[in-house]
């Protein structure tokens, strides 16, 4: 343990050293050298990020987590502590805005994304209400609902007569991710739902089922499934593993509708990786959803990493 806490302080002092002596050399602070050589997006903003963290300054340090509107004064303090004279490094103060406007989102987005999480569905509430039945109508046009207590709401996967019950462990996020897949992808969730019903007759065509041979085709619980893809998104939310994706893919501060439309692909990703796995029953579902947890954290560990990218970030990002 002593050796351990020796080696950790030498490489720390190693480093700082390190630091000093290429600064000198170039002429410039790690910000500035990670700003100038990395391109915008993910890789540039988990260095500025880690740099800040890592800084023996705790102004820098601190800096991660001021409020937004407070994030210009937060670089103007940043170019004082370094001498970086702005006049003579204009694209740099751009260049930190923006990137310092994705880490301050993103941890409010998490807080957000928190708050709906730990709200209760109340039937009692006309907004929860509402939402809950524009998501039959998205899903089902064609099918009125014939009571608000009704076995029809297992027709697109609730478990009985009343889908309250089905969103404690998700809250009004679950419910949230639901009505977004239904009402702006909603060709896509209706198809998922219909292929979730009857898996044998999705829109693989029959040389491909052969291809494929699936002799079982086990379907699922469209909304159960959705609630359980929100928590899997949830939790590659808080663990950090979504910033990959959200800092190339917004160009300042991530939103809940980010969030949402990770949900859409991560849906329809999950759909298409279960008729693959051709699970042998329902069973099975623990296994093929770790598995897919697996594969998306795998990518997400690449920096360049954009899990959906018909949600691609503004040109802008381009020139920041």
């Amino acid at each position: 343990m002593f050796v351990q806490v020796c080696l950790y302080f030498y490489c720390k002092c190693l480093w700082r050293c390190l630091k000093f002596v290429v600064r000198k050399l170039t002429g410039q602070c790690e910000l500035q050298r990670i700003c100038y050589n990395t391109k915008p997006g993910a890789a540039r903003t988990m260095k500025i990020e880690a740099s800040l963290k890592g800084s023996k300054s705790k102004r820098l340090q601190t800096s991660v987590n001021v409020h937004p509107d407070a994030i210009e004064k937060t670089i103007d303090d940043i170019m004082e502590l370094k001498r970086i004279n702005p006049d003579r490094n204009p694209q740099l103060g751009v260049s930190l805005q923006a990137c310092l406007l994705q880490i301050v989102g993103y941890r409010n987005l998490i807080a957000e994304v928190e708050k709906l999480r730990r709200e209760p569905y109340d039937s009692e509430n006309p907004q929860h209400e509402e939402m809950l039945l524009k998501l039959w109508k998205c899903l089902k046009p064609n099918s009125p609902l014939k009571a608000r207590i009704s076995k029809q709401w297992c027709e697109i996967g609730f478990q009985g007569d009343d889908p309250k019950t089905d969103f404690r462990g998700m809250g009004l996020l679950g419910l949230y991710n639901l009505v977004y897949f239904a009402e702006w992808d909603t060709e896509i969730a209706q198809q998922v739902l219909t292929d979730s019903l009857h898996p044998k007759y999705s829109q693989l065509s029959k040389a491909e089922w052969e291809k494929k041979k699936f002799d079982k085709a086990i379907g699922y619980s469209f909304a159960i499934v959705g609630i359980n893809i929100t928590d899997l998104a949830y939790n590659l939310l808080v663990s950090g593993a979504l910033k990959t994706h959200f800092y190339n893919v917004a160009p300042e501060a991530p939103t809940l509708t980010h969030f949402q439309q990770t949900f859409c692909y991560l849906m329809h990703e999950f759909h298409k990786f279960w008729i693959d796995e051709d699970p042998l029953d329902i069973m099975e579902f623990n296994r093929v959803r770790e598995k897919f947890y697996k594969r998306i954290l795998r990518q997400l560990q690449n920096p360049e990493m954009a899990l959906c990218p018909h949600f691609a970030a503004s040109e802008s990002l381009i020139n920041m």
